[in-house]
């Protein structure tokens, strides 16, 4: 962590001195050993419990990457001596951003899918007659789940 601040002062001062020059086209190059620790953070982030099963991991360590990358600059020595947190907590929300993303998409399929008429054959009987109830009752759920306001990611708890 303290190489890391070492590094990321070094990078805020030559990026303000880059900004100051108005000099736009030559920003500074972020340091490999910071594009590293951004890359361990969300490596090892996306190894938690609440975020191991999704089939879109490598989608969220990207952006979580990405995030890094281009908040990089904001980050200020003055303000915090840790940016190892101040990454992790960038990298936190852009998984939850995607597993937002990915669930809303996931759910529209889902809808597209019973207006077109393909769920009659998911909610058949055994002797092939549709329960009339079925078709409404999924239809409300995917409403539910694409409401953001309903939204809460896997494993998080209610703070009280």
């Amino acid at each position: 962590n303290e190489k890391f601040l070492v590094v990321m002062s070094d990078y805020r001062e030559e990026y303000l001195q880059a900004k100051d020059n108005d000099n736009d086209t030559e920003l500074p190059l972020i340091p490999d050993y910071a594009g590293e620790c951004f890359l361990k953070i969300a490596e090892r982030l996306s190894h938690r419990p609440n975020f191991i099963n999704y089939a879109f991991r490598e989608e969220m360590v990207s952006d979580g990457i990405e995030n890094s990358v281009m908040y990089a600059s904001n980050f200020n020595p003055e303000k915090s001596r840790n940016p190892f947190a101040y990454f992790t907590q960038i990298i936190y929300f852009a998984f939850l951003r995607r597993i937002h993303k990915e669930k809303k998409q996931a759910a529209m399929k889902q809808r597209s899918i019973i207006e077109a008429g393909y769920l009659f054959e998911t909610f058949s009987t055994i002797d092939g007659e549709v329960e009339p109830g079925m078709t409404n009752q999924y239809i409300d759920f995917l409403q539910q789940n694409m409401n953001p306001i309903n939204y809460k990611p896997r494993g998080s708890k209610k703070k009280k």
